[in-house]
């Protein structure tokens, strides 16, 4: 049995009943549902994550005022929001990132009226910057260069490497715990975080997270694996604009990059349990994170069933 096919994805209307309900973001999507091992369900409209909101459009627009987000955590690189654009959020200025990639304090942007904060807080990693590596691939239209950059498993060897630096880099970890601190102070939710497509660092911050409010190791590749359903479509859509456009011969080999692997979380579980006797000791040591945090989530979180 394939590690894919041991976490199966949830049919297809569990994947609706967990939208956001936002066209433009079509990896938007709720946290809550979940069960924790003692019994507790996360509460619906808290923590959500999402891929980049830089393609909200109006009709967008009226859905995310419902969803009354206090924080919005932008998880990309300086050079990502340059080429996409910054998040389309109502009414929230647009900020000046050029100094923030490397600062050690996220740079928050707060709405005129006191409304929604936008925090961005860059998770960049230069030596796995798979945005980098795509502008390669498609720049250089050489078939045999871009198979001897992404071919016989160069491309998931990437993606591995990078969910391994998620864990091994202290400003990655760093990265992520001041998501989780957001997500546990008491006036901060709803916290909506997010990257470009809503996979790898929003992944990952989400599995933290469900980890460590005890939601079974399943259900966390299960939140994890969603990604390829919600996202299926746009990504066939993606590579066949390749094909068509002339840039990529083989625009499947780009589906490493693209898609979300249990092997890729797999390999950011293992890092943690190689560098640290327990999760446990990773929150304390690793994220630096604390008793009070943790008690922040479950309170925020955690309802009956």
């Amino acid at each position: 049995m394939t590690e894919q096919s041991e976490h199966e994805v949830p049919a297809v209307d569990e994947l609706a009943a967990r939208s956001l309900g936002l066209p433009g973001a079509v990896n938007a999507r709720d946290l809550g549902g979940y069960r924790t091992a003692d019994g507790r369900v996360l509460r619906v409209g808290v923590a959500l994550r999402s891929d980049g909101l830089n393609r909200l459009t109006e009709a967008d627009h009226a859905a995310f005022a419902e969803l009354g987000v206090r924080h919005v955590v932008d998880l990309r690189s300086l050079d990502e929001v340059r080429e996409a654009g910054p998040d389309r959020v109502p009414g929230l200025p647009v900020a000046d990132i050029t100094s923030v990639e490397y600062a050690a304090e996220p740079l928050s942007v707060t709405a005129p009226d006191g409304g929604v904060t936008l925090h961005h807080l860059p998770v960049y990693a230069a030596g796995f910057d798979i945005y980098v590596a795509l502008r390669q691939a498609l720049a250089d239209r050489d078939p045999v260069k871009q198979r001897e950059l992404l071919g016989d498993g160069r491309a998931a060897e990437m993606m591995t490497g990078l969910y391994r630096w998620f864990v091994t880099d202290p400003v990655a970890r760093s990265r992520f715990a001041t998501v989780l601190r957001l997500l546990a102070a008491p006036e901060n939710p709803p916290v909506l975080f997010h990257c470009t497509a809503g996979k790898d660092r929003t992944g990952w911050t989400a599995a933290l997270l469900l980890t460590a409010l005890g939601v079974d190791r399943s259900a966390v590749f299960e939140d994890y694996l969603l990604t390829n359903v919600r996202s299926g479509a746009l990504i066939d859509t993606i590579l066949d604009s390749f094909h068509t456009r002339g840039l990529m011969q083989e625009p499947a080999l780009l589906l490493p990059l693209f898609r979300a692997d249990a092997a890729y979380l797999e390999a950011a579980f293992a890092e943690v349990a190689a560098g640290w006797p327990s999760f446990e000791e990773f929150w304390r040591a690793g994220l630096g994170l604390d008793d009070a945090v943790l008690d922040g989530l479950r309170a925020n979180l955690l309802g009956d069933d």
